[in-house]
C-alpha cells in the first residue's frame, strides 16, 4: 500500500511549478520563507494575491485561473474557512496537487479534490516536507 509519504515524494520530485495562493510580500512572514526555501530548491513559484502585481521578483496574479501556464501544485496559505473556493478554482485549472500548509484542515476541500482525482494534503509544511522526505541528511526541520 502506498502511504501519504510516498505520495508527497512523488509529488515534489515531479513538480515544476507551485502557486502559492496567499503570497505575502512580507519578509518574515511564513508563506513569504516558505517561497524563498521552494525558489531555492528550485521550483519555480508563482504568486497568486490579488493585492499586488510582483512578489519575489515573479508575476503576482489575481487567481489561479488567470495563470496562464501549466500548474503543478497549489499550495494555500490562508484560513480553513476561506479554502473551498480556492479549491474550486483549482480543480478547474488541473494541477497534480492542492496543498494546504501547517494548521490549515477542509474535508469539504478534500472532497472537492479527490472527486477531481488530484491529490490533496492538509495541514503540512511543503517546506518542512521537502527537508523531511527529499533532503539526503534528513535535514533539521524548523517548528511550526
Amino acid at each position: 500500500m502506498v502511504g501519504q509519504d510516498d505520495i508527497i515524494i512523488e509529488i515534489l520530485k515531479s513538480s515544476r511549478t507551485i502557486a502559492i495562493v496567499g503570497l505575502s510580500p512580507v519578509e518574515g512572514k511564513p508563506s513569504n520563507g516558505v517561497a524563498i526555501y521552494l525558489q531555492k530548491a528550485g521550483y519555480r513559484i508563482i504568486p497568486v494575491n490579488p493585492g499586488h502585481e510582483e512578489i519575489l521578483g515573479e508575476k503576482s496574479y489575481k487567481s489561479l485561473s488567470a495563470i496562464p501556464e501549466k500548474v503543478d501544485i497549489v499550495d494555500i496559505f490562508m484560513r480553513s474557512e476561506k479554502v473551498v473556493p480556492v479549491v474550486e478554482e483549482a480543480v478547474t485549472i488541473k494541477p497534480r496537487c492542492i496543498w494546504l500548509q501547517l494548521g490549515i484542515k477542509s474535508e469539504e476541500g478534500k472532497a472537492v479534490a479527490e472527486k477531481h482525482n488530484i491529490a490533496f494534503i492538509m495541514d503540512k509544511c511543503i517546506k518542512q516536507e521537502y527537508e523531511r522526505l527529499m533532503k539526503s541528511s534528513g535535514g533539521c526541520q524548523e517548528k511550526p
